[in-house]
């Protein structure tokens, strides 16, 4: 069987070291790449990101990521990963410094956490918190139906019904933590930061 090529998509906005460390524990390897052809010939994307979700896209579309990623996954069949903002990004749109069209491989929309809904919890959303998983299968396989990851986040996307596998987290309100619909899969918490349960997840999505 022919290596699968995984690529780590760099952008300027990710954690991008640890996400790469984490893949190389597992054995694998990833390349580093802001070159769209590299993009689109890849069999695993890892989309990381921090930041603001309307920079995000911008630079995703100057760049001319945005198209690369949209052939890989919906074209090619390609998996791809979503971390924090780069989960948020693969949705429809995100309302950070107004409304932004993101990547749309799914229709849920993004939305910042509001002071009334996390009854007194502080945005942002920061340290290992609670997720509990709808079916411990797929992306969420050899995890017990609730484990603990590391989150740093202020949005969310919003729980839209997906068809797919999910889990959900509770932060004064319930929101959408991780999801897979076929390939496209995403974490709002961070698996390189989140030790055993992380690596678990990252060698689920990793399989061939």
């Amino acid at each position: 069987m022919s290596q699968k090529k995984i690529v780590t998509i760099d952008y300027g906005m990710g954690n991008l070291w640890s996400v790469q460390s984490a893949v190389r524990y597992l054995g694998r390897q990833s390349l580093l790449s802001s070159d769209p052809d590299q993009v689109r010939e890849a069999n695993f994307l890892i989309l990381p990101g921090v930041g603001s979700f309307r920079k995000a896209m911008e630079t995703l579309r100057r760049t001319r990521l945005e198209q690369a990623i949209l052939e890989a996954v919906k074209v090619r069949g390609a998996k791809i990963l979503g971390i924090c903002l780069g989960m948020q990004l693969l949705g429809a749109s995100g309302s950070e410094d107004g409304k932004t069209k993101g990547l749309g491989l799914i229709s849920n929309a993004v939305d910042k956490f509001s002071p009334q809904e996390l009854n007194r919890n502080k945005i942002p959303h920061v340290g290992f918190n609670t997720v509990h998983f709808a079916k411990c299968s797929g992306l969420f396989r050899s995890l017990p139906p609730a484990a603990d990851f590391y989150f740093v986040h202020s949005y969310r996307m919003l729980g839209a019904e997906l068809k797919g596998n999910w889990g959900t987290c509770n932060y004064g309100t319930e929101f959408l933590a991780a999801f897979e619909v076929n390939n496209i899969c995403g974490t709002q918490f961070h698996p390189e930061k989140s030790q055993t349960n992380g690596l678990i997840l990252l060698g689920n999505f990793l399989e061939i």
